[in-house]
């Protein structure tokens, strides 16, 4: 996509694996803009710029948000913006806000996503019987095992999802706790 003149934008999960990717285009000597939430001021010039011809953008997922990739000129002719997703998130609707971002406006687009058995989300909500099952389909070859991983990884998604939720659950219950009981001791508010 690079080669061709088309802009490319990685989509990674955290700032560490932003800058492990920086540094490996950095040792291809690739030139790119890195958007990773540590470089605030410069985040509304870096997304201006990642629709240009031949650009390559890395951006996590808090970075740019709110901020619409625009196509520079001859871009569309091309094929718009491809996004590239590294990694997979803990939701898939953060991973469908990365895809998005090829095609806002009705722009020429595309997305590649991979999926790798040994990424986090798998390691932590996937049973290990279960990813030695799809590694050993993946490594034969075995027909349908590109739609087990996928399968497995949306499984995974919807049990960090549950997690998540059930954890939000349980912090906005302890903070119910403890204004009341706060409020019970005399250190609520005051009618």
């Amino acid at each position: 996509m690079h080669r061709i003149g088309r802009p490319v934008l990685v989509g990674t999960r955290n700032v560490r694996a932003s800058e492990e990717l920086a540094a490996r285009l950095e040792a291809r000597r690739l030139a790119f803009d890195l958007l990773n939430a540590v470089h605030h001021r410069e985040e509304a010039a870096i997304i201006a710029r990642a629709g240009e011809r031949g650009r390559i953008t890395i951006a996590t997922n808090m970075a740019g948000r709110g901020t619409d990739i625009r196509l520079g000129p001859g871009v569309a002719e091309l094929g718009g913006l491809h996004v590239i997703a590294a990694e997979h998130n803990e939701s898939g609707r953060i991973d469908r806000q990365l895809f998005g971002r090829c095609a806002r406006q009705g722009d020429a687009g595309t997305v590649r996503a991979y999926i790798s058995l040994e990424d986090e989300l798998i390691q932590r909500f996937v049973a290990g019987p279960v990813r030695r099952k799809l590694a050993e389909s993946v490594s034969l070859k075995l027909p349908g095992a590109g739609i087990l991983v996928r399968g497995a990884l949306r499984a995974a998604q919807k049990t960090a999802q549950g997690l998540a939720f059930r954890q939000r659950l349980s912090v906005l219950r302890m903070d119910d706790w403890v204004e009341e009981n706060l409020f019970f001791a005399g250190a609520g508010p005051k009618f």
